[in-house]
């Protein structure tokens, strides 16, 4: 019998085809974040932490996760790079959210109950809007936090720093770099 870890690890809008307006202000800093994660992924599920993939549909509303994962991986995808490093394992689990929340309109409350998840890892885009409202929701609903600060971005610098700074000082999220983080 496999015992629960207790922990999740989010990965918010990281399958993402990045066409926006600001995708290449936030393509700069998602890509090192993107390369972080991935190695982040890849020690957490080994240590048993189960990865649950929280993406937008970006307005898709007929596409289901695998249509999203062709779609952001395509050549003609500017966020190809990042969705290639974070492409998910058979194993991992999914949730698509309609809003910036991963919470809203959601399953994720009861995908992690069912894990029995009491702390949540977030990691992915952006950290000023969906995963710090991710995290609020979280927070809501007394998960423990904890936000890897490479393993985040936004926009700019000042984006993530101020999400950070509000995740750390309002949600008691244990803010850290990934190389700190250790489950098990």
């Amino acid at each position: 019998m496999k015992i629960p870890s207790r922990h999740a690890l989010l990965l918010i809008d990281v399958i993402n085809d990045m066409a926006f307006p600001e995708s290449e202000a936030l393509l700069k800093h998602a890509l090192p974040a993107a390369k972080k994660i991935a190695a982040l992924r890849k020690r957490l599920k080994k240590a048993g932490v189960p990865v649950i993939y929280v993406n937008d549909n970006f307005g898709h509303w007929q596409c289901d996760f695998q249509s999203q994962i062709k779609r952001c991986s395509s050549p003609e995808s500017p966020g190809r790079e990042v969705a290639k490093l974070l492409l998910p394992e058979d194993d991992d689990y999914f949730v698509l959210k309609p809003m910036h929340s991963g919470f809203y309109s959601t399953s994720l409350d009861v995908l992690l109950r069912f894990l029995q998840a009491e702390t949540l890892i977030l990691a992915g885009f952006a950290a000023d809007i969906c995963v710090l409202y991710t995290a609020n929701d979280a927070y809501m609903r007394d998960f423990a936090l904890v936000v890897p600060t490479d393993c985040v971005a936004s926009e700019d610098a000042k984006g993530t720093r101020q999400a950070l700074d509000h995740m750390k000082n309002r949600l008691k999220a244990r803010v850290m770099e990934s190389r700190y983080l250790h489950c098990g």
